[in-house]
């Protein structure tokens, strides 16, 4: 969410955005309902304040013993009162009208934020290593999976619907040795480690940019009101929630948790084997910080490189992406995606994405910090996806195949994996 303030003073900047974005909102509108809701407030107090003045009339009369002057003033402050009864159900219904709109302004865009309209528009940053060449036919991650039991797709859908999947034996190892990689890479790096809630509120999501926008991309418990969440940043920020944090130092938080997503409006889309699934896990990372763009942007960095380190131990080449104005979500001011090499797809995928938000999530979140002055203002917040499986095993498991069908596993993950040096398959 932005002040309304900056809002009325860069208008035709926010309709642009919000244009390139795919969002649907008119900012005369919304500045046409924030002077209705206005006027209608100071007309809401002007009235309270005459009852009030009314009131203490009638007490004075009352005290006098004049009857007839108090009766008369009770009278007006009866056809006040319906008076005031009517516009404040008017305020409350423009406050409302108001806030909805509120709610689908975009955040602002980085300055070096290329402008396009899709994924076909991010423009590479960096990359390194570089994809192998194989002597041999390579196999894809599925007949990978199968020829070494690691993956059951058509078990998973017969169990839970399409885009779900089993894993199991060694693949299972896989899974959890990427994330407590992951985990053990942030911890050394001082980010504080959390458990965190599946269910949420639908505040929860609200307040951190996922609401109202990505509403269909969200599983709802039925007759509970809560949403599985699609991502730990959601409850790694609401934590503070409603508080006054101490961001002297940046507050670094990671979580790795299950993961749920609806992939409504995917179909057809990225439907073979694991790039696309409804449930997963991720370790992500979280931070929040003083507005300053500075310490944001440094931090940025620091938290794409910890991913790109993980990538560097997992021996897989990649590519730095920063996304295009149109491939942003709402909430994001800037943003880059790693893509890993996958030799099934012969291109780069996501796999990793960061984002800096500035105050957004926490102006929605009232999260805010005292400056150096002791005066509140609202933190920054950043994110990274530190790893997501099981789609990182796409790449891991063909780029490290080898002819007889074994599968080397990198020396990072060993120690996760028993000692194992190679997977190979069942019959060997």
């Amino acid at each position: 969410m932005l002040d309304i303030k900056w809002i009325r003073e860069h208008q035709e900047q926010v309709q642009l955005i919000a244009e390139q974005k795919g969002i649907d909102l008119a900012i005369p509108e919304l500045l046409r309902r924030d002077d209705q809701r206005r006027a209608l407030l100071l007309e809401v107090e002007r009235l309270r304040q005459e009852r009030n003045r009314l009131t203490q009339r009638i007490q004075g009369f009352i005290r006098e013993r004049a009857v007839e002057e108090a009766e008369s003033c009770k009278g007006e402050v009866k056809t006040l009162n319906r008076r005031l009864t009517g516009l404040e159900h008017e305020l409350q219904e423009a406050e409302r009208e108001y806030r909805d709109l509120m709610l689908l302004v975009p955040n602002r865009i980085s300055p070096d934020t290329p402008i396009g309209r899709s994924d076909r528009d991010n423009v590479e940053v960096r990359r390194a290593g570089e994809p192998p060449a194989f002597g041999f036919e390579p196999r894809d991650h599925v007949a990978l999976g199968e020829l070494h039991r690691l993956i059951d797709i058509p078990r998973g859908v017969k169990t839970a619907g399409s885009r779900n999947y089993y894993l199991t034996g060694i693949g299972v190892l896989l899974h959890r040795a990427v994330q407590q990689l992951a985990v053990d890479l942030l911890v050394a790096k001082g980010f504080a480690l959390f458990e965190v809630p599946l269910m949420v509120r639908p505040a929860a999501m609200l307040n951190t940019g996922f609401f109202p926008l990505g509403q269909d991309q969200t599983y709802r418990i039925a007759d509970e009101d809560r949403y599985l969440v699609g991502t730990s940043e959601v409850p790694l920020v609401s934590y503070f929630e409603d508080e006054i944090v101490d961001v002297a130092r940046p507050l670094k938080l990671a979580a790795a948790s299950p993961c749920f997503r609806n992939e409504v409006g995917s179909a057809g889309k990225d439907v073979h084997g694991l790039y696309r699934v409804r449930q997963f896990a991720k370790v992500e990372q979280v931070i929040l910080c003083q507005n300053d763009p500075g310490v944001s942007e440094q931090l940025f960095q620091e938290i794409t490189e910890n991913a790109e380190e993980l990538l560097q131990l997992l021996e897989l080449p990649y590519r730095v992406m920063a996304v295009c104005s149109g491939d942003m979500s709402q909430k994001t001011y800037k943003q880059y995606d790693i893509e890993t090499w996958m030799p099934s797809r012969a291109a780069y995928g996501e796999t990793h994405s960061s984002s800096q938000l500035l105050d957004f999530q926490a102006r929605r979140s009232n999260i805010r910090f005292k400056d150096h002055s002791g005066k509140l203002q609202y933190c920054y917040t950043l994110n990274n996806t530190a790893v997501a499986s099981p789609r990182i095993l796409i790449p891991l498991l063909e780029n490290h195949q080898e002819e007889d069908g074994c599968i080397r596993i990198p020396q990072a993950l060993r120690k996760y994996m028993n000692g194992l040096e190679r997977i190979a398959p069942p019959y060997r």
